[in-house]
Formats: structure tokens, C-alpha cells, sequence
């Protein structure tokens, strides 16, 4: 019989040999992980009344919220479905409904303060990347200087969320302050990347550029609760204000479902120039 180590190797090669992201296999193996130590049975005899009991417990201890035991559910089913190739009685563990949220944006006047007042270049590039094109945290610490494309005006961002490749769109104002970071810093490496971590061994983490904005966020002034990722939402909604259209703005952000996009129709201000027909009443009449 195989132990919880033996067991969590089989996941993390079954998920590597899908292609999941690095990040995929580490949650997944965590949360199965966490399961199984939980369990006082062997292997052979847990089954799907253990795993909802064991995601009802977590829901109830009010340690994590909904979406991140919808997160424990998938991982333990891709683990008996894949792994251990067992058939689990699915609607035993159906997935927590979640209240889906808009996410706060940083309106144009609070962006433009934010960037203004930036003076690091390195940080400044990482703020015009994420609101100028839209791009991830991850996607901007994987950049490579020739992803930088100053001809046509596009930002190549490879193997995203999703593993996909696109292209977005590169503002002249990024462009500019990246030509300034690289005067200043003249990042070098073999493999061309843009923003080098510490060490200059590989690349920057996505939380080496996440990190700086809540810095810079409270000096501007801006008391919003937001993240850096705040701006690529910004990105989307001020981009459909301006008339971009839906299908356009899911292409740049990579999105795999027109749904994921579709958010950002409730963001953006749809009701500018539209009259209510409340005041079209002839009050006079």
C-alpha cells in the first residue's frame, strides 16, 4: 500500500504531465495532501462521504471561504478520478454557489496620480504594463526584452494564465519609462528577461512586482483596498468606456470565455449620455 508521499507524487506527475502551471500542481498537491492527513483511514476505504465531510468541516470552521474550498473539491476529484482512477458519486460534492463580487477599479484621475507620483522606474514600468496592456503580475515578471515590441506597438505576452500566448497593446507612455528603466538598470541575462530578481539569476516572482504597489498607493493618497491586479481590471473597464468593443478587450486579456470579460460591462459607466425616460415627463403639460 503507498503512503500520503508516494500518493502525492503520482498527483504531481499526473498534473505535470497535463502541462498544468507550477502553481496548479502546488495547490492541488496541498490540498490532497491536507485531505488525506485528515483521514484516519487507508487509502483503499476513503470515499466521497469522507470528502464532503472533510469540505463541510473547512466550510464550517470559517477559516476559508467558499472559493478556496471549491478549490480543496476540484483537487481531491481530479485526485481519485486521475490518480487513483476510482468513480466518486460527484453529486455528493458538488461545488459551493459563490457570490460574485465586481472588483474595485482605480478611476483615470487616481491612476494617473498613482503613476506620477511613482519615481521608482522599475516600479512605475510594472504599473504601466498592468494598466497600460492589461497584463498579470506573473505575466510581467516573465517578460523578455524582445516581447517589447516598439514597431507595432505590442506587448507579447507568452504562456500566460492558461498557457496561452497573445498580444496586447504597448502605450507610448510605457514605452517610454521602459526605455528609461533600461538606460537606468540595463537588465541582463541569457535568457533576455526584463525585470531580473534578486541574485539576477532568473526572473522577478509575481509577488516581487505585486509587492511595491500598496507603497506607492498609500503615498498617492488612494484609500481604496485594491491590488495591482485593480489595474488590469481598470485596463478593461476605462477600454470599454472609451468603446473598445467586449470581444476586442477578451482578446487582449487573454480570457478563454466571453463570460470572465463580460464583468466589466457592469464596471463600466454604460448610463453617460443616456437620458432616463423618467425625464422625458411633459411636467409642464
Amino acid at each position: 500500500m503507498e503512503n500520503t508521499t508516494q500518493l502525492i507524487n503520482r498527483l504531481k506527475t499526473d498534473l505535470q504531465i497535463r502541462g498544468m502551471s507550477e502553481s496548479t500542481w502546488q495547490s492541488y498537491t496541498r490540498c490532497v495532501r491536507k485531505f488525506l492527513e485528515s483521514s484516519n483511514k487507508p487509502i483503499e476505504e476513503i470515499n466521497e462521504v469522507d470528502a464532503r465531510g472533510f469540505l463541510i468541516q473547512m466550510l464550517r470552521s470559517g477559516v476559508v471561504c467558499e472559493s478556496t474550498v471549491n478549490g480543496y473539491n476540484a483537487a481531491i476529484r481530479f485526485f481519485f478520478a486521475v490518480t487513483l482512477n476510482r468513480t466518486l458519486n460527484y453529486l455528493q460534492l458538488p461545488r459551493f454557489k459563490k457570490h460574485r463580487s465586481l472588483p474595485t477599479i482605480l478611476t483615470r484621475e487616481e491612476i494617473q496620480t498613482l503613476i506620477r507620483g511613482c519615481t521608482n522606474l522599475r516600479h512605475k514600468s510594472y504599473f504601466l504594463l498592468a494598466y497600460g496592456g492589461g497584463l498579470r503580475a506573473s505575466e510581467i515578471a516573465a517578460l523578455r526584452v524582445h516581447d517589447i515590441d516598439s514597431k507595432s506597438m505590442r506587448v507579447f505576452v507568452r504562456a500566460g494564465k492558461g498557457r496561452k500566448d497573445r498580444y496586447t497593446i504597448l502605450s507610448n507612455e510605457c514605452l517610454t519609462t521602459l526605455r528609461e528603466y533600461w538606460l537606468a538598470y540595463r537588465p541582463k541575462h541569457p535568457e533576455g528577461w526584463l525585470f531580473l530578481g534578486s541574485g539576477t539569476h532568473t526572473h522577478i516572482t509575481a509577488d516581487g512586482v505585486a509587492f511595491p504597489f500598496r507603497t506607492w498607493l498609500l503615498r498617492a493618497g488612494i484609500p481604496k483596498d485594491v491590488s495591482i491586479h485593480s489595474l488590469r481590471h481598470s485596463f478593461a473597464t476605462h477600454l470599454l468606456e472609451d468603446g473598445a468593443t467586449i470581444f476586442q478587450i477578451k482578446e487582449l486579456l487573454g480570457h478563454s470565455s466571453l463570460n470572465a470579460t463580460a464583468v466589466y460591462l457592469h464596471l463600466a459607466n454604460t448610463t453617460a449620455g443616456v437620458v432616463s425616460p423618467a425625464d422625458r415627463f411633459q411636467t409642464n403639460a
